[in-house]
């Protein structure tokens, strides 16, 4: 599979929890989101805009905490406009953006930004549902 998102090249950190381990690495978790991302685990506010094409649009925060479930690490967020952040993975010296591919070939930067909390992201209800419903789908994609 071509990959095509920030860092593929060098993701490969290792699941941290045992739960997970047929996940070897960030690329095996992006094929098998691949099969799992749709216009139900997409942001509300940009569901109108999702596409197959454009599986990653809206997925970012749910999509690297469910990461940081398998692999550990922290979940930064690079701020964008309307107060938001787009979430990306940092594992030790592995930086990875599962769904940086939506922004098509705007450069982002991946240094400096703010750490990001699960409790503040999913104290939209809305969110811990898709994030909650992302990993049923993911557990049912590995049994």
């Amino acid at each position: 599979m071509e990959y095509r998102f920030y860092g593929w090249e060098a993701a490969s950190c290792a699941p941290s929890d045992a739960a997970f381990a047929k996940i070897r690495d960030p690329r095996a978790l992006y094929d098998l989101l691949c099969g799992i991302w749709c216009a139900d685990t997409c942001a509300p506010r940009m569901r109108q805009d999702w596409t197959p094409e454009n599986r990653t649009l809206g997925q970012c925060s749910i999509t690297a905490f469910l990461a940081q479930d398998i692999f550990g690490g922290k979940v930064y967020g690079i701020p964008r406009e309307g107060g938001n952040f787009h979430c990306y993975n940092v594992v030790g010296d592995c930086v990875f953006d599962l769904t940086s591919e939506q922004f098509g070939d705007e450069k982002l930067c991946y240094e400096g930004n703010p750490e990001q909390s699960r409790e503040v992201h999913f104290a939209k209800e809305e969110k811990r549902l898709r994030y909650e419903y992302l990993k049923a789908e993911l557990l049912k994609a590995l049994r």
